[in-house]
């Protein structure tokens, strides 16, 4: 058997993964471990995680392959370089970064005192291990293949055929051009100042109107190619690069855009304890616009190229769900597949499949993501033993606890205290892989509530009002009610709600008539998928809203996690496992 070990490291959002044979049998980010939003650094707990659920220890691993390779586009680092003279500082932090990335089995050794891997690691290009992320585990033979993001390997932007295991890259965008700077820049601007905070300009965006649209067309110019460039006069990240750290693991990004911005749009950055005003819900939208535009132009161009109706997306922009949903209405792509964590936790993913297709020299593919169930769990024996050494706590906040041993009892009496109103908290099987909760970690509400959006924003999520709550829905009742019939196991398009379904289930559509959705099947998670069905032979309503079992915190991990996450918001019942908890 050939273990490798797939790592996204000394970056945002750090994760593992272990591919046996050709086979993903774990997958997990730090950050779950560590408690911190989008942990960076060496994922040492997200190895060990991996090396369990495997069986084997790391001296069984031959392989540690790592989604990023410092020799990469050399000679055009050279050349910037030295026509571009950036500042010694810029210069030593990527040195000490390539020293740090250089060093896996120094870490595996300060982690693993005990065990010692005797492999080879390997570094794959950030972008092909990006588009084999989405390809390699996609159920298509054959594919286009995009990967966008910020920056990785000197390029922000690749894109080819995959066919079999092979990906052949055609295009590319270089630094210091990049759709996802042009996004975070913009987001920094608005007032969200912390990594990862793109999300709250997708949900601003549908509260404006793209105003700012014909100055931002100034910032990001497209090409016939599908390539596009940035005017430089508004960012600073290639002057002095882009300030990136790491300070105990919480990732920071200096600030991306030059003074020329406020004077552009006409008015100044906002402040993160700023109120918003129109303007800002107005940029919102342009910056959405903008970069929706670019987008579909590259789809456009890559489908004019290859003539291929499928398309597998992987990269930090391949996040954008709102996009993501339009691929249908805005190109002549009929199939769209995009893993459960495109961004740069799935370039673990990546980099592992790319090197076993490397090594193994498979044409064929035998394994599919259809679901994102790559996590830990827990039995019930230690769910029980939890509880049991919590029963003291538990008594005096006047909670119940229930023992529910069949399945379907379970899902009666949950399903039924949701159509009461009641806020669950359903923590079941192996945890989710990507940012999303899917069905294992998350908070469960009823659909139908206008009101739940306002409690669950303002007492158990703690978090800004216009953000929007996503629906999960049997596989099997998306065309009766949305616009698009497709399959999104992990939540990563936004729909239309067909209209005249709107006003049923107010708590799950955005201003913009919208909904991110989950599509649900038996076969990929039994459990949810018979909660759902019992919720919708109650009321007539085949979905839930679902939310991600946390407060300001990274997804649940452990049952410890979700008891402490339930007794300090206002929750009313926890289905911890095959144990009803109320209150």
């Amino acid at each position: 058997m050939t273990n490798i070990l797939g790592l996204n490291t000394y970056h945002g959002d750090s994760a593992a993964c272990l591919v046996q044979d050709g086979k993903l049998v774990a997958a997990v980010e730090e950050e779950r471990f560590r408690r911190i939003k989008h942990w960076a650094g060496f994922p040492e707990r997200s190895i060990g995680y991996c090396l369990e659920a495997g069986g084997i220890t790391l001296a069984d691993v031959e392989y540690i392959s790592v989604n990023s390779d410092s020799r990469a586009h050399l000679f055009r680092k050279i050349i910037y370089a030295l026509k571009n003279k950036p500042n010694p500082g810029f210069v030593l932090e990527r040195i000490k970064n390539r020293r740090q990335r250089g060093d896996i089995k120094g870490e595996l050794a300060r982690a693993f005192p005990g065990s010692s891997f005797t492999g080879e690691v390997v570094g794959v290009e950030h972008h092909l291990a990006h588009l084999a992320s989405a390809h390699t585990v996609s159920p298509f033979a054959e594919s286009v293949a995009v990967s966008v993001d910020g920056f990785g390997d000197f390029s922000s932007a690749a894109w080819g055929v995959c066919q079999g295991s092979a990906i052949n890259i055609d295009h590319r965008v270089f630094f210091p051009h990049s759709l996802g700077i042009f996004y975070s820049a913009l987001t920094q601007f608005l007032g969200f100042p912390h990594y990862g905070d793109e999300y709250k300009v997708m949900g601003l965006a549908p509260l404006g109107k793209p105003v700012y649209l014909d100055q931002l067309r100034q910032v990001v110019q497209t090409h016939e190619n599908g390539t596009f460039t940035l005017d430089l006069d508004f960012f600073l990240h290639h002057r002095h690069g882009v300030d990136y750290q790491w300070k105990g693991g919480r990732p920071v990004v200096g600030r991306l855009f030059t003074d020329e911005l406020a004077i552009l749009l006409g008015f100044p950055p906002r402040t993160d304890d700023q109120l918003l005003e129109q303007c800002h819900h107005d940029l919102a939208r342009s910056v959405q616009a903008m970069y929706e535009e670019a987008f579909f132009h590259l789809l456009g161009a890559a489908h004019a190229q290859y003539r291929m109706d499928t398309l597998t997306l992987a990269g930090g922009c391949a996040m954008n769900s709102v996009a993501n949903g339009k691929v249908y209405r805005r190109t002549p792509f009929k199939q769209i597949y995009i893993q459960a964590a495109a961004g740069d936790a799935g370039g673990a993913v990546g980099a592992a499949f790319a090197l076993w297709h490397d090594i193994s020299k498979k044409a064929e593919r035998i394994f599919v993501m259809d679901h994102a169930y790559m996590g830990p769990e827990f039995s019930s024996a230690e769910i029980q033993e939890l509880l049991k050494a919590e029963g003291k706590q538990l008594f005096s906040k006047g909670c119940g606890v229930e023992r529910i041993e069949n399945e379907e009892s379970l899902c009666e009496l949950t399903a039924r205290a949701i159509a009461d109103g009641k806020v669950i908290g359903w923590f079941q099987g192996r945890m989710e892989w990507g940012p999303r909760a899917l069905g294992n970690r998350s908070i469960l509400c009823d659909p139908r509530r206008p009101d739940m959006k306002g409690i669950l924003n303002s007492t158990i999520k703690r978090r800004e009002s216009f953000r929007p709550f996503a629906p999960s829905v049997l596989r099997q009742e998306v065309d009766q009610w949305f616009e698009e019939d497709d399959d999104v196991p992990f939540m990563m398009q936004v729909f239309q709600v067909r209209p005249e379904k709107r006003g049923v289930i107010p708590a799950v559509v955005h201003v913009d008539g919208s909904g991110r959705l989950q599509t649900v099947t038996q076969k990929a998670n039994p459990l949810y998928f018979l909660l759902i069905s019992s919720f919708y032979a109650l009321t007539g309503i085949p979905m839930l809203l679902n939310t991600s079992f946390n407060e300001n915190e990274p997804i649940v991990c452990t049952p410890e996690q979700a008891l402490d996450c339930f007794l300090r918001t206002r929750m009313d019942v926890l289905v911890l496992g095959n144990f009803f908890i109320t209150r």
